[in-house]
């Protein structure tokens, strides 16, 4: 290694080496919890997330694994563990657990839990794992609730609490969580794998300290941040100054059925920095979609990143070009005791809307909306073949918007989930007493267009034996936009169909929904919006489309004025031609993306 003595500063490839084994170990310490983690939802979903940070707190590196909604939040844990213990407050072997609503903005179900890392005698780091808990109390198993109006109805909360001092459990804390917790094996499972996780980075960390030195680690962190907020900055320098607004909204709040929450978003960018700006927002509401500050403020980096920092990792550097301003008391920045089981509802529809605004400025790199729902099903009850409670929770992926180049994928995670995954049916069937009938594509939920939007899915459920349902399907009467004459995607449902009947009942947000034996659960995801002119697609696509089972016959014909054969589902090109002809003469008039008027505006600084 060679060090500047001038500059104090340390070699480019020592530099390297370092930065990216501080990636190595949080990549590692991923794929340690998601081996030895109890629950479906982490081991199978992914639900999680990894990171390393400095000793005041800040972000030094977290995995791409696991959910990107929790991109550059763990730092207010860990802050606020500071803050309670003081600077000197942390020995090793020490763990502490947080999932307070104030500090981390999310439901209770998602622990952190984060250890001090120490190197002769000092303090070096943090090593912190969030995971989403199958159980944490509450009025109903699981969570989720869709009409609490109150954090106290959703769950026992801890607030940065030592749960292990200088390596020995408290077993009086321990005990309080036990009695807490519907199924405290499959918690504790997940705790100790969380435990486990960090134990292997504080090894790695003392490993990386002990090859290079403290100095040279702290000044390849520093230099890390540095390069990248350099890149950061180069890229926002490329977008036009200027304020880029948008609007959506969502159905409800859960709880205030029919009345409509605002999403309002500014996005102001000059030179080299960029300002998100959420002064308008919707005030928090008395139903469970609101998050706290840090998620609203981690939604925002998000944002961001998607944006122009896709390839750099999150750290403390990649986020100092970006102001968030974000004032107490909104939807996103709730203030306690406000309730949270659906936290990242709002979210996804704001990343959406922010991406929505940047239309006008970066106009070839924006896709259409996606679906932008958690789409999560939640199912409790008695396992008569095991004998045991249960509990499954996994979200149900969908479709993304078409892009100004190509289709949009289809049955993917949300723009908040990023690759987690479902729970494969055999695992499922096999751990609960569920079936699983159906599991395909959604035709005709992708939004017609130029490009075409992703589909969503379809997963039909069948109960063997009893259960609870807790369920939210969001944006139903604001679908995911079309973009450029594209047209909007389908939106989500969820049905239910009682055994032996054929009436089906439909919901949008429903909680303690009681299931029986031999019942049927329709679970509908929504579909990416359009791209482009829908009858402007080549029409042998729209053929392969419908051949595909991906578009209807009548919807080629009616959406994107294709001819086919009915039976043969050939392209008849002379009827198409007329049925196009004729639109050159006089052109239909679009569906509106929402019933409300979607508004996405702009206005440029002077240069």
């Amino acid at each position: 290694m060679k060090r500047d003595s001038k500059t104090n500063r340390i070699d480019p490839i020592t530099v390297e080496v370092i930065n990216n084994a501080l990636a190595a170990i949080a990549e590692e310490i991923t794929i340690n919890l998601a081996r030895t983690a109890h629950s479906t939802i982490v081991y199978e979903v992914q639900d999680f997330c990894t990171g390393l940070l400095d000793a005041q707190g800040r972000l030094v590196a977290q995995a791409p694994g696991g959910l990107p909604l929790f991109v550059g939040d763990l730092d207010a844990a860990v802050e606020d563990g500071i803050r309670i213990h003081g600077e000197n407050g942390f020995q090793p072997g020490d763990v502490i657990l947080t999932n307070h609503t104030g500090t981390c903005g999310q439901h209770l179900n998602n622990v952190v839990i984060y250890t001090p890392v120490f190197f002769e005698g000092e303090r070096v780091g943090f090593a912190a794992t969030r995971a989403h808990w199958t159980d944490v109390g509450g009025r109903l198993a699981g969570g989720f609730l869709t009409d609490s109006v109150s954090s106290f109805e959703e769950g026992i909360q801890i607030r940065s609490v030592k749960i292990y001092k200088a390596y020995e459990p408290d077993g009086d804390l321990m005990r309080v969580l036990a009695h807490n917790i519907r199924h405290p094996e499959s918690s504790f499972g997940d705790l100790h794998a969380q435990i486990g996780a960090c134990r292997m980075a504080e090894r790695r960390l003392q490993e990386l300290f002990a090859n290079y030195g403290k100095q040279a680690v702290y000044g390849a962190i520093e230099q890390g941040w540095a390069q990248a907020e350099r890149k950061v900055r180069s890229r926002i320098a490329q977008i036009p100054d200027g304020t880029y607004q948008a609007e959506s909204f969502l159905d409800d709040d859960g709880v205030d059925l029919g009345k409509p929450v605002p999403i309002r978003v500014k996005v102001i960018v000059k030179g080299d920095g960029m300002t998100i700006d959420f002064s308008r927002m919707s005030p928090q509401v008395r139903g469970p979609i609101n998050s706290g500050f840090a998620a609203g403020r981690s939604s925002a980096r998000l944002a961001m990143k998607y944006l122009v920092a896709a390839d750099v990792m999150a750290c403390e550097g990649c986020f100092r070009p970006l102001e968030v301003i974000l004032p107490p008391g909104t939807l996103i920045s709730a203030e306690e005791p406000a309730a949270m089981s659906w936290w990242q509802t709002p979210l996804l529809t704001l990343i959406d809307t922010i991406l929505l605004a940047m239309t006008q400025a970066m106009p070839e790199r924006i896709p259409a909306g996606h679906y932008s729902d958690i789409s999560a099903m939640l199912m409790t009850g008695w396992d008569p073949q095991r004998k045991r409670p249960f509990t499954n929770i996994e979200p149900v992926a969908g479709g993304w918007g078409a892009r100004p180049h190509g289709d949009g994928p289809s049955s993917t995670y949300t723009i908040g989930h990023g690759d987690t995954f479902n729970i494969p049916i055999e695992v499922l069937e096999t751990r609960y007493p569920l079936v699983i009938e159906r599991y395909g594509l959604r035709r005709d939920s992708g939004g017609p267009g130029l490009h075409r939007g992703g589909l969503g899915m379809e997963r039909v459920y069948r109960v063997v034996d009893n259960g609870v349902f807790n369920g939210l399907s969001e944006r139903s009467k604001c679908p995911p936009w079309g973009l450029k004459g594209g047209q909007p995607g389908a939106s989500g449902s969820i049905s239910v169909v009682r055994a032996g009947e054929k009436k089906v009942q439909t919901f949008q947000k429903i909680t303690g929904l009681k299931l029986f034996k031999g019942d049927r659960l329709f679970f509908k995801t929504g579909g990416g919006g359009g791209f482009g002119t829908p009858w402007l697609r080549d029409a042998q696509l729209v053929a392969d489309d419908v051949r595909q089972g991906f578009v209807s016959i009548d919807s080629a014909r009616e959406d994107y004025r294709v001819e086919l054969h009915p039976k043969t589902l050939a392209l008849d090109e002379v009827k198409t031609q007329k049925l196009r002809q004729r639109l050159r003469l006089k052109p239909p008039r679009l569906k509106a993306a929402s019933p409300t008027a979607l508004k996405a505006s702009v206005s440029k600084r002077k240069a």
